[in-house]
């Protein structure tokens, strides 16, 4: 497989089942080539130009399965804030 066909490809996360977006680049180990993580690009802009691009690094551990289409990976959900009582 090449670095092409794996940025064609949708990566998801199994826990809650979101879509983390497109494979954007890859960290390798400089010892000896092996993959150490995805870094994965989704953008919530609007037309392109308005709003932020999200990147996620996720440990080649992580991915469970690489199919023709998506990748799956298993991550933990981001913990939320607690709410703090007002004052």
């Amino acid at each position: 497989m090449t670095f092409c066909e794996l940025r064609e490809k949708d990566v998801i996360n199994i826990r809650d089942c979101k879509r983390l977006g497109h494979v954007a680049d890859l960290i390798l180990d400089p010892k000896n080539g092996c993959i150490l993580a995805l870094i994965t690009s989704a953008s919530d802009k609007l037309w392109g130009i308005l709003g932020k691009d999200n990147e996620c690094e996720i440990p080649w551990c992580k991915i469970k399965q690489i199919g023709p289409d998506i990748i799956l990976v298993d991550l933990e959900a981001p913990s939320k804030p607690t709410p703090h009582p007002p004052r």
